[in-house]
């Protein structure tokens, strides 16, 4: 027993490292529990990298002034419209370049891969335009005093106006997703994010010849990071070991491709819209109850993102796999892929909710002690891991559409879901019915658990298989 341990053991870590090196990227033949995990694996770690990043950087930035703090927060809530537009084309991309390599189309993945990049680029430069130009004014609209936009206007200007990092490397990595590439996608994350920590604090306080910058340091070394990280993207593309190799030859452009990939991109746009709002929407709701049970939910909702990062990692690999499956006119197996990504997805939010059902308070204390944040927050925790289970079918439900090209699927169930159900229904049991916060959270909830059901009722029926992309 003990010897047939240890090779399992050995086994899963080779595995491992064929994973993170992209040595396997065949994913339309042979073991479907074994694509699972060569696909997850580097999108888990490229997901948990991005987090780790986020908080280092609120972190450094949380030294230098509440102002700072501030203009992040406003920025970013402007910013929310790049996201969308970077989400929903590279949503479309994983799902053009999956099919192209599962119908073994080499010629039409370059094709794809150019042309969302050429549409990256136009989109970002327009809004990149607009950011660095009207930085203030930006800043103003969203409210901020006069003091605010003096010393953060810069943070501003350099985040949007250079938003073409932020927008090419989302696309790109997508591209190299959709392409089974996953390795590639959780180097280049690494290295941008690597280097965003490295040098945030060079910039933000001032080290030998460089400056100090304050808040605007942060964004300069965001720039750097994730342009660095672009340079090395384009590199493998032209002259490195992706399965998509592109050539000056290349780059033409094609109308009705970029239309195409439009088309399917309006779906994963609104959907991140739809949720986006949804989303402030409810943080609105909780402010009504006072600034410690908003911290409460802010904290808790902070500590489950970070713990849903390997649930989106196994989403995306459900993409990925049904996205190639189809190309290679294997439905069934596509369809295989998703419910054992879910059940593999099952197990792990159904191991995480018994962790926040048990610990809940104890986790929220370990970011403040005050009794009021404590309780809320440790409530937020128990009642959303209540439904940690159908998140997990969720997702991967979602993101297989989404691998398919069906982007307008989950963007109507989003919509009912999120604004037809879940806000009306937050709004009465917190305000009409006096439940308090308890009535967000059980509308949180209630929303994903409805959300799920549907998904699936619509995913059994099949249509999805019949998309071209």
């Amino acid at each position: 027993m003990r010897n047939y341990t240890r090779i399992s053991f050995k086994r899963l870590f080779q595995h491992f490292v064929v994973a993170v090196t992209g040595k396997d990227t065949e994913f339309t033949t042979g073991s479907i529990r074994k694509a699972i995990f060569m696909l997850s694996i580097p999108m888990i770690l490229e997901m948990m990298m991005e987090s780790i990043f986020a908080i280092v950087d609120i972190a450094y930035v949380s030294k230098v002034s509440v102002n700072a703090v501030a203009t992040i927060g406003l920025t970013e809530s402007v910013i929310t419209l790049v996201y969308a537009l970077a989400i929903g084309l590279s949503m479309a991309a994983t799902a053009i370049v999956a099919r192209r390599i599962g119908e073994k189309n080499s010629q039409g993945a370059r094709e794809a891969a150019v042309q969302a990049i050429f549409l990256g680029v136009a989109i970002s430069l327009l809004i990149g335009f607009f950011g660095y130009f009207f930085a203030q004014d930006i800043l103003a609209l969203m409210g901020a005093k006069q003091d605010l936009i003096d010393e953060g206007f810069g943070y501003t200007q350099w985040l949007i106006g250079g938003n073409i990092t932020i927008v090419l490397l989302f696309l790109i990595n997508a591209i190299f997703r959709g392409a089974g590439d996953a390795s590639i996608a959780m180097w280049t994350l690494i290295l941008s994010n690597g280097l965003n920590i490295i040098l945030d604090p060079l910039f933000i306080f001032g080290w030998g010849p460089i400056p100090e910058f304050g808040v605007m340091g942060a964004a300069i070394a965001t720039n750097i990071g994730r342009g660095s990280a672009v340079i090395f993207q384009l590199i493998v593309l032209f002259y490195g070991w992706s399965r998509i190799k592109l050539s000056l030859a290349n780059l033409g452009v094609n109308i009705s491709m970029m239309f195409n990939l439009i088309k399917v991109s309006l779906g994963g746009i609104a959907q991140f819209l739809i949720g986006t709002s949804s989303w402030v929407f409810l943080m609105r709701l909780m402010s009504e109850f006072g600034s410690e049970v908003l911290a409460g939910y802010t904290i808790a909702i902070r500590v489950m993102m970070f713990t849903l990062m390997p649930s989106w990692g196994m989403s995306n690999a459900a993409a990925t796999l049904v996205g190639q499956n189809l190309g290679a006119q294997r439905p069934d197996r596509a369809e295989t892929s998703v419910w054992k990504t879910g059940k593999y997805n099952a197990v792990f939010m159904g191991l995480v909710s018994l962790f926040y059902l048990f610990y809940a308070h104890e986790i929220i204390a370990w970011f403040n002690e005050n009794p009021v944040v404590i309780n809320n927050g440790g409530l937020c925790l128990q009642v959303i891991a209540a439904g940690y289970i159908f998140y997990a079918y969720g997702m991967v439900v979602t993101q297989a559409f989404n691998g398919a090209g069906d982007t307008g699927t989950p963007t109507k169930i989003n919509l009912f879901a999120f604004w037809f159900f879940q806000l009306p229904l937050a709004y009465l049991g917190a305000i009409t019915f006096e439940l308090g916060a308890l009535g967000v959270f059980l509308a949180i909830t209630m929303a994903e658990v409805l959300l799920t059901v549907i998904s699936i009722f619509w995913f059994r029926k099949g249509n999805w298989k019949k998309v071209q992309v």
